[in-house]
Order: C-alpha cells, then structure tokens, then sequence
C-alpha cells in the first residue's frame, strides 16, 4: 500500500514496547510516512519539541504509567496533533474517555498491518484537509492555474523558460514585476513545476505585520509566549516544511526581522516566539516584490546580504502593456470562468471591445484587466461584451500609436470624469479599498460613496 506524497505524514510512535516500535515503524515507513519513535513520556516530550508531527499512535499505557493524563499536556504542546490511542484493553468507556481528552481515534492490539495503515489514511485526508484551511484562512486567494500562463509575447515567453529551468531546483527565487502583473500565480507555478508540488504551498503577506506579528506568523510561538497567545501555534515555515513558501511583498518585511530572516535562509532554522528550542524546515523560499530593492538597500532600509540570499534567480514581469499580445486570449479566459460563475450569457468580445481592451493602457495589469472583465461578464446582456460593457470609455484617449494614455488634466473632459477615471485606475492598482482610500487621501466612507455615485 503505497501512500500517494501528498498524504504521507511525520508519524510519531509511542510505546514501551521495542517489538511494537519496530513493527509500527517497519509497516508505516514501508507506506512512505515519515516515522520517529520514543519508549517513554520524556522522549515523546523531547520528539515533540524538536520536530512537527501530524499524528501520534500513543500506547494507553507505558509501564504502570496510564498515558491518558498525558494527553492533555499533548495537545497542549501541539494543538494540531492529532493523536490515536492504541491499547490491548477493547473497552467502550475507555475509548470515550480517551476521546472526550482529546484523542482522535482508538485502536485495539493486535493491530494487523491493513487496520494501521488504513487509520493512518483516514488520518492523511484529515491532514491534507487542514493544511488546505491553514492556507485559506492565511489569506491565500485561489491563483489561475499555471497553463494558462502560456504567452504570445516574446518577452514573457523568456521568463516562462526560465522559470521552467529554475522550478525543480531549490534555488530561493525574486519575482520583480508591477503591482497585478500575476506574481502570485508565477510563484505558485514554480511550486507545481518543481519536486515539491504535493507538498504545501504556503503565502505570507509581508505589508502590514509589525516585527512581534511577522515572528509569530512565520516561525510560530508557544502558549504564554505573549498576551493573547492561549495556545501554541504553527507558523507558516512549519506549514510549508517539504513545500515552498511564497513571501509576498518582501520590500515591506520589517528590518528588525530581517537577521531571523536572513539566518531561515541560510541555515534552514529557526526558534517559535516563546521557545527557545532550534528547529529546522525543509523549505524553498520564492519572494516578490514591486519595489525597488537595491535602491532600498542604497537608503539603508533593506540588508544587502538578505538580497543576495534572495535573488539567486531574478524573474522580472513585464506590464501587461508590454505584452498587449495576450491582452484578448487573457480576457477571453476570464470571460468564460465569470461567465459561468454567474451564469451569464457572454462567451465573447465584439471588435469594438476587442479595440477598447488592446487601447487601454492597464495601469493595475492583469488583476485590472480581470476585474473589467468580471463587471462586463455581468453586465453583458447578450453573447458579445460591448466596449459599454467594459467600463473604460472615460479612461481611454488614444494618442494614434496604437496604446491608450489615461486622462491627464488639462484634457477636454469634466471634473466628474476626470476624478472617475482616477478614482477607477487606483482602485485598479490597489490591494483593497482601504489602501485605496489612503492613496486616494479620503477616507473611506467618501471612497464608498464616490464609487457607488459613478457606478464603479
């Protein structure tokens, strides 16, 4: 019975038994889980502090110790662990005592080969299961898939070929690009294209997090490690452990972090906030970035040697506006995915929409260009989008050499269009409607109102 990889587990084995060790070692190892021991509760604590297990096979008792008074300071110490207590004793209020302590199944010795492999599988679904939940509630939005990243453009079709070239190394990777040129979707397709593609693929958002929160949210902390923290915590590098870990935004990592940073890097270790036992995580770490990094590290404000560590492959994304060629087969697939999302009858462009799309110039990239097309997919009342559909009438003054300029004061339009465009090209190129409101320097109540008055 072999286990597929991304439902292998780090199974930790408890018994004082060397006889059940080795047999529980022998079969689940033979299915391709990654297997640790101990004899007693001080091995288990010490396993437990030194490495991330998913599930734990605990004998009820070890010598005249009953283990089930352990289990709480288990779950304690890895709240996600789920653990199955394995016993010779086939008793109902056992069990149910063993369950309402925190256990997630029993078992019952003998244990034949195909019982403990079979609850080692239940067990893999829960697992892949939960890391799937870690990452949404992350915040990691569901990226496009990887094919469509095929390009007509000569430009964008050399980083493709050497983003196949670097996937299936290790090598950290920096993704440079404008904010929506798709660095999140290159990033998560290195991760498919490489050996670690059934492992975890794991995002932090760098804006916003103070030192104290990025320590926390990337390494884990303990119980009490600070006010608030009720119970241990995985961080996303113990989430990540054999997968790849996209660090979104690096230019705003905060400088107080970065030696922490720099030293996971190189050495692949790290402490959770509160502890200060030294662990180790199997991880290969992809960065982006919109920001000017070697200017950063010109004004002190990011360390040379963690670019360097960074950078041992640069991938720069051109502009959407620098690869106009992939404009129409890009809408196109965000047509047909809303469409059907919604249940809306377009399956296409008219010449006239065709037009508008290849004349505006894309300020806020492909994320832009898939909100314009999600607002027309529902808009559409017939087959075809038409140019009205699409939104962009007041944003696009073609200058004659084929690309579209946006309104520039000065320009034959009102005060109303010209403040619409604007409002609509930052909400384009921001990240949420509050960083919207700060660019735009109102508040968001106005910004609310503003765009509820033009329909945006």
């Amino acid at each position: 019975m072999t286990t597929p990889p991304s439902h292998r587990l780090r199974i930790l084995v408890v018994d004082d038994d060397r006889h059940i060790l080795r047999s529980f070692r022998l079969c689940l190892e033979d299915a391709g889980h990654l297997v640790s021991t101990a004899s007693d509760i001080a091995g288990a604590e010490r396993r437990l502090a030194e490495a991330v297990f998913d599930l734990c096979f605990l004998d009820l008792r070890l010598g005249e110790e009953s283990t089930l008074e352990w289990l709480p300071r288990a779950k304690q110490l890895a709240p996600w662990l789920r653990v199955v207590m394995v016993t010779g004793e086939s008793s109902v209020p056992l069990a149910v005592q063993a369950i309402q302590l925190g256990a997630a199944d029993f078992l019952v010795k003998p244990c034949p080969a195909e019982v403990l492999l079979g609850t080692a599988a239940r067990h893999a679904e829960a697992s892949v299961l939960r890391r799937r939940l870690d990452a949404l509630e992350a915040g990691k939005k569901d990226e496009e898939d990887p094919s469509g990243l095929a390009s007509a453009s000569p430009a964008m079709r050399r980083v493709l070929e050497l983003a196949h070239q670097v996937a299936d190394t290790d090598a950290s990777v920096l993704i440079l690009g404008e904010s929506g040129t798709g660095k999140g979707v290159m990033a998560k397709a290195i991760h498919d294209w490489s050996h670690r593609a059934s492992q975890s693929f794991v995002t932090i958002n760098c804006p916003g997090l103070s030192s104290e929160l990025i320590a926390s949210e990337l390494f884990g902390h303990v119980r009490g490690a600070f006010t608030g923290a009720t119970e241990s915590k995985l961080g996303r590098v113990d989430q990540a452990d054999g997968g790849t870990l996209f660090m979104d935004e690096i230019g705003d990592f905060p400088m107080a972090m970065q030696p922490k940073l720099l030293r996971f890097i190189q050495d692949r270790e790290y402490e959770r906030v509160g502890d200060p036992v030294t662990r180790k995580a199997d991880v290969r770490i992809v960065a982006a970035t919109n920001r000017d990094l070697p200017a950063m590290v010109a004004e002190g404000n990011f360390r040379e040697d963690l670019l360097y560590r960074l950078n041992v492959i640069t991938l720069e994304l051109p502009p959407l506006r620098e690869h106009a060629e992939d404009i129409i087969d890009l809408a196109q697939r965000f047509l047909q995915r809303y469409a059907d999302a919604y249940r809306r009858p377009a399956r296409g462009f008219s010449p006239a929409a065709q037009e508008r799309l290849l004349h505006y110039e894309w300020p806020g990239n492909i994320r832009e260009l898939k909100n314009v097309v999600e607002r027309a997919a529902i808009l559409a009342r017939g087959e075809q989008v038409g140019p009205d559909d699409l939104g962009l009438g007041v944003v696009v003054a073609s200058n004659g050499d084929g690309r579209g300029h946006g309104l520039r004061a000065g320009d034959p339009v009102t005060c109303d269009d010209l403040e619409r465009a604007h409002i609509e090209a930052v909400l384009a190129q921001s990240d949420s409607l509050d960083a919207a409101a700060r660019t735009l320097g109102i508040d968001s109540s106005t910004l609310y109102r503003k765009r509820k008055r033009y329909g945006l």
